[in-house]
């Protein structure tokens, strides 16, 4: 078969033959054909309406006792406006204290892990690796691939799976690519290819997109990471297994775990992940069933049915809720369920994510994807032929960022109150009961993932036994009441940003950084600062008691400092030489594993380069 011209929106020193798949815009306003042999809806509404029944039962309660102070004889306009704020907020952190309870039970059940670890059949259908990147430090790119690479080397289905570096990176970045490419292409076993777009268009959506129209043809799956992502040659070639085995499934999503902090802020959320997340990832596993979400990556998705399925059109309007569809992923797993395919999400090994390295990096971060999540409340109803399962998930994803002003608005309406009288002094501050229970729904969680983890010698191990668990747990706690405020804050000036037209950028991220200076970190925390002051003030006038603020007020106040903190390197090492915010360590990060070596050229400068370079740093 001749091989076809480069496209001309290419920059492509290596590509295959090119293997054509029609990937048609989806009309959402019309209900789509849904697939002859869709599987049965399965108990997915059913697991949904338990969730949403323990949450109730939850959080009913503390909205009694809320009522409990408010006037007998009739609700006057600051009482209201406390209500229409505090009921839905308790709800919100029932709804969480729900879902980990759901977990906890499956855990203690021994859940199932959803499959992924049930068959080491070799595949049969071919899958292409997708690495799509943008203006990202390319070395350790390619140090990632080199460890997926090298883990699929002895395995028997190695010769299933082919490698895509899919570049949106400027034209600058993108001879740097491609000078490192050319070094270290022949260094492989595996075919790694690279395609550069000269025009972005669509973002990484329009990334895969143009790869599925121009190669999908030729594969069977794809497993669609991030930069900054690691699996396991055994885990893809389960999970393409497990696609095999499972006609109706279209994509399996896994529960990625953070690896590589260095930072004091990467390590401590890090160590949050992965003590507190399985439990949680549990809980969504079992109530959403064949209609689990997608997030972008570490997952793999049939390539025909996603074609089929998940074309997406430029919305009409202009921004937040208009052009591109930014956050894609849950929609995509939508689109694939209303055509009646199968959605899983799965636990399973060897699937790893990197976090931000700062308190301000997390926050450019959260832009992007609170732009992302608050498109999607429109779409709710506009796109037919949803599951009532993703239509939840949708609105849920966008709640998350609606919640922080609405606790922002709560706050500020308690002190006003107290300010103009509105209420007896404290009145309508929570109650010793009530306090208790926020307490416990907000901590609960934590405990409970504690626990599984203390009953687990072998896992308990890898967290630095019970003594360091304990102190590494009480120090992410203060960490992250702390640092609770300073998110509040972030998530409102970003959203009340957003609908004021101002688009996110959505380029390469910060993955690694040490130290912030304190005047960068002041700058960029100078609000909330400011609102500090204002609390602190406002409370002493108002005569309300500083106990309860005290956590926000100090947590605001510091914000600059934190950041500077926690963006450092230097604590970061100083808590792993002491055993704390230990964490489970990946497969590459053993002593017997053998990096890639070999000489690299770019520019004019030439050296023996290793690979991984970062990632590896966490052992």
């Amino acid at each position: 078969m001749p091989v076809p011209a480069p496209h001309p929106a290419d920059e492509a020193p290596s590509l295959p033959p090119e293997s054509p798949l029609a990937m048609p815009e989806q009309d959402f306003a019309a209900k789509p054909e849904r697939r002859r042999a869709a599987p049965p809806a399965g108990p997915g509404l059913r697991r949904m309406t338990v969730l949403l029944l323990l949450c109730a039962l939850v959080a009913g309660p503390g909205i009694a006792l809320m009522l409990a102070p408010l006037r007998p004889q009739g609700l006057s306009g600051w009482e209201i406006g406390y209500l229409l704020l505090a009921v839905p907020l308790f709800t919100w952190i029932a709804f969480g204290f729900a879902n980990s309870l759901i977990g906890f039970a499956a855990m203690l059940r021994g859940a199932d892990d959803g499959g992924a670890t049930a068959t080491d059949v070799v595949p049969r259908g071919r899958s292409a690796i997708l690495l799509p990147v943008c203006n990202e430090d390319f070395l350790t790119i390619i140090g990632r691939l080199s460890i997926m690479e090298r883990s699929l080397e002895d395995l028997p289905g190695r010769d299933s799976f082919d490698f895509f570096i899919l570049s949106d990176s400027s034209a600058e970045n993108g001879q740097q690519e491609k000078e490192a490419y050319a070094c270290v292409r022949d260094a492989f076993v595996r075919p790694v290819y690279y395609r550069r777009r000269t025009r972005n268009v669509g973002r990484k959506p329009g990334n895969v997109a143009d790869w599925v129209k121009r190669f999908g043809g030729a594969y069977d799956y794809m497993v669609v990471l991030d930069a900054d992502s690691v699996m396991s040659g055994q885990t893809m070639c389960r999970l393409a297994a497990q696609m095999d085995a499972q006609s109706d499934v279209a994509l399996i999503q896994t529960i990625p775990a953070v690896v590589g902090g260095q930072t004091l802020f990467a390590r401590w959320q890090q160590f949050a992940s992965r003590l507190y997340g399985p439990m949680s990832a549990h809980g969504a596993i079992w109530w959403s069933d064949r209609q689990a979400t997608f997030w972008g990556h570490n997952a793999i998705i049939r390539v025909a049915a996603f074609a089929q399925s998940c074309g997406l059109p430029e919305l009409k309007g202009r921004a937040p809720f208009g052009g591109h569809i930014m956050s894609h992923d849950m929609v995509e797993a939508a689109l694939l369920r209303r055509r009646g395919w199968s959605v899983r999400m799965v636990m399973t090994q060897d699937s790893f994510e990197e976090f931000p390295p700062s308190m301000p990096d997390l926050a450019i971060r959260d832009r992007r994807w609170c732009q992302g999540n608050i498109q999607h409340v429109p779409l709710i109803a506009r796109i037919a032929g949803l599951h009532v399962v993703n239509r939840f998930q949708l609105l849920v994803g966008a709640s998350a960022y609606v919640t922080s002003p609405m606790w922002l608005a709560l706050i500020l309406l308690v002190v006003a109150g107290e300010f103009a009288g509105a209420w007896a002094v404290n009145a309508m501050l929570p109650s010793g009961t009530l306090l208790g229970l926020t307490l416990l729904l907000l901590f609960g969680p934590k405990l409970m993932a504690i626990g599984l983890t203390l009953r687990d010698k072998a896992r308990l191990k890898t967290f630095g036994g019970a003594g360091r668990l304990a102190v590494s747990a009480i120090a992410e706690a203060l960490l992250s009441v702390l640092t609770a405020p300073v998110q509040m804050l972030t998530h409102s000036i970003n959203l009340t940003s957003i609908l004021a037209g101002r688009k996110s950028a959505w380029n390469g991220q910060s993955r690694d950084c040490d130290g912030i200076p304190m005047r960068e970190a002041i700058r960029t925390f100078r609000y909330h600062v400011a609102l500090g002051v204002v609390l602190l003030v406002g409370g002493a006038s108002s005569g309300i008691s500083l106990l309860w603020l005290t956590p926000i007020i100090a947590g605001l106040l510091l914000a600059p400092a934190l950041a500077c903190v926690t963006a450092r390197k230097d604590i970061g090492r100083m808590l792993e030489r002491n055993g704390l915010f230990n964490v489970p360590k990946a497969w590459w990060q053993a002593a017997s594993y053998r990096p890639l070596r070999t000489r690299l050229s770019v520019g004019r400068a030439t050296s023996v380069w290793t690979a991984p370079i970062a990632v590896a740093n966490d052992a």
